[in-house]
């Protein structure tokens, strides 16, 4: 039993270390690329500064991420996810 337990803590801190790499990789990706957009738009239209909306876009998708990576998500968290994981186990114990 204890090394069940050590092989599921060792789990979830693997799942959490590849969400925060996730995490980190995005973040990344948006501070290079966005100053390459606003590059772009400046050597050849600066009139209309169109770079706003994907990283207006971008900005939102990497908020939603950093909130679901260290914002206690209440609704889709861990014990959410935990309950509905015992709720299911208890289903198929009662057929099986």
């Amino acid at each position: 039993m204890e090394n069940y337990n050590q092989q599921e803590a060792y789990k979830r801190a693997k799942k959490r270390l590849d969400e925060l790499k996730g995490f980190y990789g995005h973040l990344l990706s948006y501070v290079l690329v966005i100053p390459f957009l606003i590059l772009i738009n400046y050597m050849t239209s600066w009139e209309y500064k169109w770079f706003w909306w994907p990283m207006l876009g971008w900005g939102l998708g990497l908020a939603g991420h950093a909130l679901g990576v260290f914002g206690k998500n209440k609704i889709f968290g861990r014990e959410w996810e935990e309950r509905k994981i015992k709720e299911y186990m208890d289903n198929e114990s009662k057929y099986f």
